[in-house]
């Protein structure tokens, strides 16, 4: 009984963590199969600016459809932000597949002269925010001719320190004599990349493009920097253009737009989780 006892006081606080976690979305989910006048009403206050609290509900009293039937059947500008992002993302993720993987395979499996400078300078790059170098960025790809362009979002993206940093840990942890034996049988140093390093290190590189792509499908300030051409926007400039009197539309917009998102998370929670632990390690 009092290990019964200590269980309910342990996972009852738990559990009502993770209600507030969730709360968001579902609210979310609820509003957007809500009724024009029911959001109306239930945000008077805050669109009236009459004082008093919003009020919501998690199920609607007369739940439809309408929104997401306005959204995917006329909002031609959604479907074409939405491709907008797709792009963008998927274009930066190959990008630092490419990129990033022989990188971190050179800094995690070769000595040279420097190389601990080098991986304090990715560092120091990862933790630096665009803040930082927004104006250089900006300068080269003015120079480049590539502003208001979507490679003006991805060629900066794709050289991220992030992936690079997640992989090396990985690379690091491949036995040494795997690589030895390799050499021994003849294998080049391509070949070994291709035929071990890769496949060992898969799971470092499918954790880092899954947080990349949470971070990429929702970019803000790199698209609102570089992109004046309203057509070129990702969807994550197209929501806050939403007014409120569309807070309907706007639910339905936010839920599709998050789908994607969560999708690709449950997809490589698994992968996610062992590479926030190898970064974790200490070198």
């Amino acid at each position: 009984m009092r290990k019964r006892i200590v269980r309910i006081v342990l996972v009852v606080p738990l559990f009502a963590m993770a209600f507030l976690a969730l709360a968001p979305l579902l609210f979310l989910a609820g509003g957007s199969i809500m009724g024009s006048n029911e959001i109306r009403d239930c945000i008077r206050p805050l669109s009236e600016g009459s004082g008093g609290f919003v009020s919501w509900r998690l199920i609607p009293l007369y739940p439809t459809l309408k929104h997401m039937f306005e959204l995917f059947f006329d909002s031609p500008e959604f479907f074409q932000m939405f491709w907008n992002s797709m792009k963008i993302t998927a274009a930066i993720l190959l990008g630092q597949l490419v990129f990033g993987m022989p990188s971190a395979w050179g800094l995690a499996r070769y000595r040279f002269p420097g190389k601990r400078a080098v991986y304090l300078l990715y560092i120091i790059l990862m933790m630096m925010p665009f803040q930082v170098t927004m104006l250089s960025e900006y300068l080269v790809l003015d120079r480049l001719g590539l502003l208001d362009s979507l490679w003006a979002v991805i060629l900066p993206a794709v050289f991220s320190t992030f992936s690079v940093f997640i992989t090396y840990r990985f690379f690091c942890g491949i036995p040494e004599s795997i690589l030895e034996a390799a050499r021994c049988d003849g294998a080049g140093e391509l070949l070994i990349f291709l035929r071990i390093g890769i496949p060992l290190g898969a799971a470092g590189m499918i954790s880092a493009l899954v947080l990349q792509f949470l971070e990429c499908w929702s970019l803000i300030e790199q698209p609102i920097t570089f992109l004046k051409t309203k057509s070129l926007w990702p969807l994550s400039l197209y929501l806050p253009q939403i007014s409120l009197e569309e807070a309907g539309f706007a639910l339905g917009a936010s839920l599709i737009t998050l789908l994607p998102a969560l999708l690709v998370f449950l997809a490589g929670s698994d992968y996610l989780e062992q590479g926030i632990v190898a970064a974790a390690m200490k070198e």
